[in-house]
């Protein structure tokens, strides 16, 4: 197994039973940017983070203002429900397919050693501008009729092509590993940071899964927040006018 496991903050496993929220940089960013979003929303802790092989050389400076290497993040989310939630994500992924196919392996290997239940995988879809839809993808007969008794919008006939990337690999291996897991997608016109296409993903996780997740009741407020975080220097009456209509980024 190459993939190197760095447990943080007196961690040494991750709670049994928890349920792992999924994504990498992608399509608009989508899944990426709600699960960062979960994360500054509630109070999360590292729990580890994994070293793989494949990842760009490209090592940053962490909340510590040490250098770290190139590595996936694992947190745990402070929420209301009653079922342990992790995140995983990071600033990149592999981009030969082998060690995309490889880490999916190494990671599913590892969150089955550590008896994890179920993983969705948060992730865009290029659409029209005009279809803004949510729906989930099963990777079991029995997972799709799990979800379906909740309210999830399981879909079978889309992605029409399938789906590609690490990603993928994660939400359609899980049974293979006796893992739940599934893929919730949200349409975009794949804009880098699309950010009200996230904050469809995490209404519609929170409405079907009832983790306890506090979700922007304001979402012109929420987007106003995410820009000038982004742009600092952003004008107010710029910030007002792409604030002014949830579809302002689809047009």
């Amino acid at each position: 197994m190459t993939l190197r496991v760095e447990w943080r903050n007196g961690n040494t496993s991750l709670p049994t039973g928890a349920t792992a929220l999924v994504a990498f940089p992608g399509v608009g960013n989508v899944g990426k940017v709600a699960i960062d979003s979960i994360c500054e929303l509630h109070e999360s802790t590292e729990l580890a983070r994994l070293h793989p092989v494949g990842l760009p050389p490209h090592a940053v400076l962490d909340e510590d203002g040490l250098l770290a290497p190139p590595h996936l993040s694992l947190r745990l989310v402070q929420t209301m429900g009653d079922t342990p939630l992790i995140t995983l994500t990071g600033q990149a992924q592999p981009n030969e397919p082998s060690q995309q196919s490889l880490l999916a392996n190494e990671l599913l290997s590892f969150f089955e050693n550590e008896h994890l239940t179920s993983i969705l995988v948060l992730a865009g879809m290029f659409d029209s501008p005009e279809n803004k839809e949510t729906f989930a993808v099963a990777s079991s007969a029995s997972f799709r009729i799990d979800m379906e008794a909740l309210g999830v919008d399981v879909r079978r006939d889309k992605p029409k092509s399938g789906a590609i990337g690490l990603a993928a690999l994660l939400a359609s291996s899980g049974p293979l590993y006796g893992i739940n897991s599934a893929c919730i997608i949200s349409t975009t016109v794949g804009n880098s940071g699309d950010i009200m296409s996230s904050q469809r993903l995490i209404e519609h996780v929170e409405q079907w899964f009832g983790f306890g997740l506090t979700v922007p009741t304001n979402g012109d407020e929420w987007l106003r927040e995410k820009l000038q975080s982004i742009a600092p220097g952003t004008k107010d009456d710029l910030v007002k006018e792409m604030t002014a209509s949830h579809d302002a980024f689809y047009i």
